[in-house]
């Protein structure tokens, strides 16, 4: 009988260990299955990001060969009629994935860094497009006081309308103003009076380029940007400029200040132009069910030269113009 005890005894010690075991190798297994996963989605990321890096440089590409033609027509003009600004390419993968890239112009925009000098004085040109762009755009709930006090150096309100550290500590979590040049545009979601419907209504006719005083692009401006040139102008009189842009874009600025919308408004080419140096390119790369999104600010430079200077993995669904495929021949 006591025999029969001690064998069962043992018995049950070695399914115990046997259970023990299987547990343990059970929770192995499982965390090798997660570091496999997270070493797969690093890797998987890695190359989304690689290959979005690549349509960036293609991107580039394509504005050094505008620049190149432009200046081989001897007509250095940059308009929503070229090749880059038309449409979104897309690129096929090799591993059944495709490569979305698209170029924006932020040269037609106003830029928000243009409203304070470097020594803290306010702009009055910029101040006035600001104001009326916002006017156009109907929207009351946001000063163009509140603009200045996030960029100006100082902690003084300019006015009963602008915000300093004073309301913005008071936010939760607080934060203090800028206090100086905005480094993107995605900075106006934590102004005084910003709410989501405004930045949404904003964003598209403002940039935040990190070199003033390049003016506006008369050839690539939006509706509610030319109505910002002057108190005056109409949403049926800008309609009606650009109308016209498209039938034939502007190669100087005469013909644009001449146009009979303009007539007897006294509009002056100060803070216009006819180029642009800074662009948007939007790239999401789509592979094995994932998506990497990339927007990179680049600059292209009087000498045609194309460089980048700013880049962000966290904008999505930015790709919004007509798909053009582009075929490895």
């Amino acid at each position: 009988m006591i025999r029969h005890r001690q064998q069962g005894v043992a018995l049950i010690m070695v399914l115990l260990a046997m259970a023990l075991i299987v547990m343990l190798a059970t929770g192995m297994t499982q965390q090798q299955s997660v570091r496999v996963f997270r070493a797969g989605h690093y890797l998987a990321q890695q190359q989304g990001q690689a290959v979005a890096l690549g349509a960036e440089a293609f991107a580039r590409q394509i504005l050094v060969k505008d620049f190149e033609k432009d200046k081989e027509d001897n007509v250095m003009v940059d308009s929503l009629d070229e090749f880059w600004a038309a449409n979104a390419a897309i690129l096929p993968l090799d591993d059944n994935g495709v490569a979305e890239v698209q170029i924006d112009d932020l040269g037609g925009r106003i830029n928000l860094n243009d409203l304070v000098s470097a020594n803290g004085q306010v702009d009055p040109l910029t101040r006035d497009r600001l104001t009326r762009l916002l006017m156009a755009l109907g929207i009351s709930a946001l000063s163009v006081d509140t603009l200045v006090d996030w960029v100006d150096p100082d902690d003084q309100t300019v006015s009963a309308y602008g915000a300093e550290d004073g309301q913005y500590l008071m936010a939760d979590p607080s934060f203090r103003a800028a206090n100086q040049p905005f480094v993107s545009v995605s900075e106006l979601r934590l102004l005084e009076g910003m709410t989501e419907e405004i930045y949404r209504q904003l964003q598209p006719h403002v940039a935040a380029l990190p070199v003033s005083g390049l003016g506006i692009n008369v050839n690539t401006a939006s509706a509610p940007v030319l109505r910002s040139l002057h108190e005056e102008l109409t949403q049926a009189q800008a309609e009606s400029i650009l109308e016209k842009r498209k039938e034939e874009r502007f190669e100087n600025l005469q013909d644009f200040l001449a146009l009979p919308e303009f007539s007897g408004l006294g509009l002056k080419s100060n803070g216009l132009g006819l180029q642009t140096r800074f662009f948007e390119v939007v790239s999401r790369i789509t592979y094995d069910d994932r998506v990497a999104n990339l927007v990179s600010t680049v600059f292209r430079s009087p000498e045609g030269e194309v460089q980048t200077v700013h880049r962000d993995t966290g904008q999505k669904n930015r790709i919004t113009k007509e798909p053009f495929t582009i075929s490895e021949g």
